[in-house]
């Protein structure tokens, strides 16, 4: 820490003030560049509650309502040392956007302690707040707030509010939230722009396939670029994961961390947080970024992964945050003994219901197929537990929602051909992945699943361009499958590099 930092906390009284006055404490124990005060914040303080962060004596616009505890406690220890002058962590290009804003914005994120969603949200807005004075970001924990959370109808975390109007909910990266600004104000595009000399390779994507390539094209020798709107893909938000050959368990966020230390290791110039928005298919390939920026390269190589799969059906998207999520980590404890549905029977799905049935007062399983799809060790345990029903041969309808929350789901019962309407508190969707290629339609062949076809060598339909990972019609996705399909797409694009030259 370069600047002594201050945790500053509103004067009054509060139940759980004491609990927050010792946590404050032992906090700016660990360092003699932090200190605690408590003073009078007048009308920027929530409650008694209410701390913000002070760095060489001036506001840093970054505040919490609430203890933050659990996985909000990075978040706390990651904005002490920025204010302390830590590096931020964030693309020079995406930088200059955040501050250009002039506005006076304001954000509140509502967030729940045990979301493993929510500190990236809160952890991108505290770095907005650092870059310019005129944005501020208060933390509120929804468990401490209840009155708040039930006036705002508030079912689902992270839940963001800019200037007191609902800006985004559930999990978004910082290319989201950009992009999301750029819609209010259209004037944030980048007009100072640092261009990167002609690359070899560009991967575009930030998952154990797109690591994979990079690291085996850095090794090739080669100019490397990596884009990735988030570094980790899918496997960050991934809790347990027991089947990566010779490490018996790790979780996705250690899996990740690894695998950024290991890119460290080569001279690859990594654009994070960054979205493809167009790629031009000429000779020398031109990928633009939603900052503006454009890259050119020699070739590329395409690891974007999958994302969830909606159900597409009427309410869905409309009651996003309001009774309808896709993360049962994140938003389950917002229905503790409540009734919830989980459409869904493979895995996902079942792992889903096994979770939740720990909080809610029922799950209902809903499968399109006449029977569950999840290994049988899952079926099993899901059939043990007197709370979890579970529902084959069924065709979900409509989600409805009473006074802007979710009140039941229709279906049709695909046997009987009878429709139904069962009535539930929350719809938890858990149908697998879909991949994310909507960006490459005439570019590269999809097949009709939206998959990147390739051959055995991770060649699209256009020379130059290669795929690997679940954005392929490759079977079986897993990790370490990934991570040999990013190997080799690297190893035949250095191939193709060598028998290939262009005019630059």
């Amino acid at each position: 820490m370069q600047n002594k930092v201050t945790l500053v906390l509103q004067k009054g009284s509060h139940d759980k003030r004491d609990d927050l006055v010792g946590f404050l404490k032992a906090v700016s124990s660990a360092s003699v560049m932090i200190q605690f005060e408590e003073r009078d914040l007048g009308t920027i303080a929530r409650s008694p509650i209410t701390f913000t962060l002070k760095s060489n004596d001036e506001f840093s616009g970054i505040y919490f309502s609430g203890i933050p505890g659990g996985h909000e406690f990075n978040s706390l220890i990651l904005a002490i040392l920025q204010c302390g002058g830590a590096d931020l962590k964030l693309d020079g290009m995406l930088q200059k956007i955040i501050k250009k804003i002039s506005d006076v914005i304001n954000f509140q994120v509502f967030v729940s302690l045990s979301c493993q969603n929510c500190p990236d949200v809160v952890q991108t807005l505290n770095k907005f707040a650092i870059l310019n004075k005129n944005i501020s970001v208060e933390t509120i924990d929804g468990g401490l707030f209840q009155d708040l959370v039930s006036e705002r109808g508030i079912q689902g975390v992270p839940s963001v509010y800019l200037n007191d109007e609902r800006f985004l909910t559930g999990r978004v990266d910082v290319a989201k939230i950009i992009e999301q600004l750029q819609v209010q104000y259209p004037d944030l595009g980048n007009h100072d722009i640092d261009s990167l000399p002609m690359q070899d390779v560009t991967v575009i994507g930030g998952g154990p396939a797109g690591i994979s390539a990079a690291i085996y094209s850095a090794r090739k020798g080669l100019k490397v670029t990596l884009v990735a709107e988030k570094m980790g893909g899918q496997v960050a938000e991934t809790l347990g994961i027991e089947n990566m050959i010779s490490v018996s368990s790790t979780t996705g966020a250690e899996l990740t961390k690894s695998m950024q230390n290991h890119l460290k290791d080569y001279h690859v110039s990594v654009k994070e947080h960054q979205k493809v928005i167009r790629i031009n298919k000429a000779d020398v390939k031109e990928i633009e970024l939603f900052s503006g920026e454009i890259i050119q390269s020699r070739s590329i190589i395409i690891a974007t992964g999958a994302n969830w799969k909606e159900l597409n059906i009427p309410g869905e998207k409309e009651n996003l945050g309001n009774g309808v999520a896709y993360c049962p980590h994140c938003d389950g404890p917002f229905f503790k003994n409540k009734d919830v549905v989980v459409v869904g029977g493979g895995n996902s799905g079942v792992e889903a219901a096994l979770d939740l049935s720990s909080i809610v007062n029922s799950t209902t399983i809903i499968e399109f197929l006449p029977d569950l799809k999840a290994d049988q060790i899952l079926v099993d345990q899901a059939k043990t537990r007197k709370n979890i029903n579970i529902l084959c041969g069924i065709e979900c309808k409509e989600i409805h929602a009473i006074n802007g929350k979710v009140s039941s789901i229709s279906y049709i019962d695909r046997e009987t051909k009878q429709g139904k309407i069962l009535k539930t508190d929350g719809v938890f969707v858990q149908i697998g992945l879909v991949p994310n290629s909507h960006f490459l339609n005439g570019i590269v062949a999809l097949n009709e699943y939206g998959e990147i076809i390739i051959d055995d060598r991770g060649r699209t339909s256009e020379g130059g361009i290669f795929a690997c990972g679940d954005a392929t019609n490759v079977p079986y996705k897993q990790i370490s499958i990934s991570m040999g399909e990013g190997a080799k797409a690297a190893i035949a694009a250095a191939e193709f590099l060598q028998t290939h030259s262009v005019n630059q």
